[in-house]
């Protein structure tokens, strides 16, 4: 639980909305004296606390790199995030923010990245699957051993568009 701001009482947690093509993004923050600390993105719809404070002012830097993301003119996230989780998701976490734009890699991949036997790879997707940053953290990158697009917490046409988009998938035509 987060304390609310004023002043010297800690950092309260802040949330605003973005449109993106492919869904509004709900994003959340705790915002304190030094700044705001990203804790959250998500694709709209999920609950909103009743103690959060509506702040669009806050992401003025989250939403500049979204947009230039989604145009195609940013590869990289350059924001000040909020450490969560626990120490084997904060692993898998940070194996997920090396995998190069454009480029996709498997679970069995990101097991071995953090150094997890290959029988704990449902414990990975698992972490993967906890992920609060969507598109900042990029938990779209990580695909099936056969390349199939799984798992995916905003549904699997989010991240079949998020990969299309960074150019690791090839747009499908309609017939």
């Amino acid at each position: 639980m987060f304390k609310k701001y004023h002043g010297k009482d800690g950092p309260m947690t802040v949330y605003t909305t973005a449109s993106s093509p492919a869904g509004d993004l709900l994003l959340v923050g705790e915002q304190s004296a030094t700044g705001l600390r990203l804790t959250a993105v998500s694709f709209a719809g999920k609950n909103i606390q009743p103690d959060w404070e509506h702040d669009p002012a806050a992401f003025e830097k989250v939403t500049r790199q979204l947009a230039e993301y989604f145009a195609g003119d940013r590869q990289a996230f350059e924001l000040d995030c909020a450490e969560s989780g626990t120490e084997f998701q904060r692993r898998v976490w940070a194996a997920l923010e090396t995998i190069p734009y454009g480029q996709t890699v498997t679970y069995g991949w990101v097991t071995a990245q953090v150094g997890a036997p290959r029988e704990r790879v449902r414990a990975v997707a698992a972490a993967i699957g906890a992920n609060p940053l969507l598109v900042v953290r990029p938990c779209h990158r990580v695909i099936g051993a056969d390349g199939s697009l799984t798992g995916y917490a905003a549904g699997l046409e989010r991240k079949e568009f998020l990969l299309t988009l960074e150019g690791a998938l090839q747009p499908q035509l309609g017939l």
